[in-house]
């Protein structure tokens, strides 16, 4: 049976980032156990974006989190270039919010999130079509946030995989596990359909699947949905646009190689990852509203993917009542490539250093205990 000091389950944009964080603070000895290919599902699905003052909302402590967390990007850019020679093309361009009817609504989120003390502008119509001529002139008015980003996501997972097989981070694939060994109170390790895999330390980071997961012979008792996303992508032959373009119908990310992603659908239909008629005609529609120039493009590429969602939204990091080797890292839901980097040092500070953890997103908010305290 193989063993591991550091075993992470999970090989998504969560679980890689952990394992190289684990490495990079002296951890060894350390494996990546994935039920598919590793990067290939959500995070893979994932259009990049790195937008916290319009996904999380403002004066939370998830606010400040996923603040935190994007603030680590440069320097992460940086460092993966330096360790792997791939760049992850992080691109500070700004994000547009933008509205399509007259109404009050975004000049009621510029005065909140100015008094929140977000770095945000309010712009006119002609400001937008001066800076994107492409957007459609409907547009009345909007929000720019100069420090909400993206990045390739894909090229992102590619790094993170290569520093893992660059320092000696072990890598299994189609592996999904079926159960955690309990040995004396405490998590032994992992069983999948015909191995056993021992642990030191694991980390549960399996996305959408964390609920399929078998503890002490019961389900998993953190309560993980997972919500289909569709997207699809055009390849206009010039640039259309070069900031990433919101609104409340849905989201356009321009990137470097030309393609323009469109996203992106939340349906609840469990395990499904069907990509449908009716939501390519939709998201074609979305991108045509805002920017007229793509009736007639074609799509270039289609996908899904399921974006793991607990019942307050909100992720589940820290240790796992019960088990002190045990630690949970999943339910970042729409927010899992930008929460990335803060969620991989927190779990290393813990496992490390054994420095406890400081935010409220602890698994034991769903078990009827104390959480741990806010920022």
């Amino acid at each position: 049976m193989n063993s591991f000091d550091f075993l992470i389950v999970g090989g998504g944009v969560i679980g890689l980032s952990i394992a190289r964080e684990l490495h990079k603070r002296g951890g060894r000895n350390i494996g990546v156990l994935e039920r598919g290919h590793v990067g290939k599902e959500a995070s893979w699905a994932a259009a990049g974006m790195l937008s916290p003052d319009i996904e999380a909302d403002l004066g939370s402590e998830f606010h400040r989190f996923c603040r935190r967390s994007l603030e680590m990007y440069p320097a992460l850019a940086e460092e993966l270039k330096g360790e792997t020679g791939i760049e992850i093309e992080l691109d500070r361009s700004g994000t547009f919010c933008l509205s399509f009817d007259d109404d009050d609504s975004l000049r009621e989120i510029y005065a909140r999130q100015i008094e929140d003390g977000v770095r945000v502008d309010l712009v006119s119509s002609s400001d937008i079509s001066k800076a994107e001529p492409s957007i459609s002139q409907s547009v009345c008015e909007g929000l720019f946030y100069q420090s909400n980003w993206q990045v390739e996501n894909r090229k992102l997972l590619q790094a993170l995989r290569t520093y893992c097989e660059l320092n000696g981070i072990r890598i299994f694939e189609s592996m999904p596990i079926e159960s955690l060994m309990i040995e004396s109170g405490k998590v032994s390790g992992v069983e999948t359909a015909d191995s056993r895999i021992g642990a030191e330390n694991v980390v549960i980071a399996t996305g959408a699947w964390t609920s399929l997961i078998k503890i002490a012979g019961s389900t998993f008792p953190v309560d993980i949905k997972p919500v289909r996303g569709q997207m699809i992508a055009f390849k206009p032959e010039m640039r259309l646009i070069r900031s990433v373009v919101h609104s409340s119908q849905g989201y356009l990310v321009p990137k470097r190689d030309g393609r323009i992603l469109v996203g992106a659908t939340s349906e609840d239909v469990g395990f499904d990852k069907v990509v449908t008629t009716e939501a390519v005609e939709r998201l074609y529609s979305t991108a045509v509203k805002m920017v007229p120039a793509l009736d007639g493009a074609e799509i270039v590429d289609s996908w899904s993917g399921l974006r793991p969602c607990t019942e307050d939204k909100l992720p589940v990091i820290g240790e796992f009542p019960g088990y002190k080797n045990l630690t949970v890292a999943t339910g970042h839901y729409r927010n899992g490539i930008l929460l990335a980097p803060l969620t991989a040092v927190v779990i290393a500070d813990n496992l490390i250093d054994n420095v406890s953890f400081r935010y409220a997103f602890a698994p034991s908010r769903f078990l009827g205990e104390t959480t741990a305290a806010s920022v």
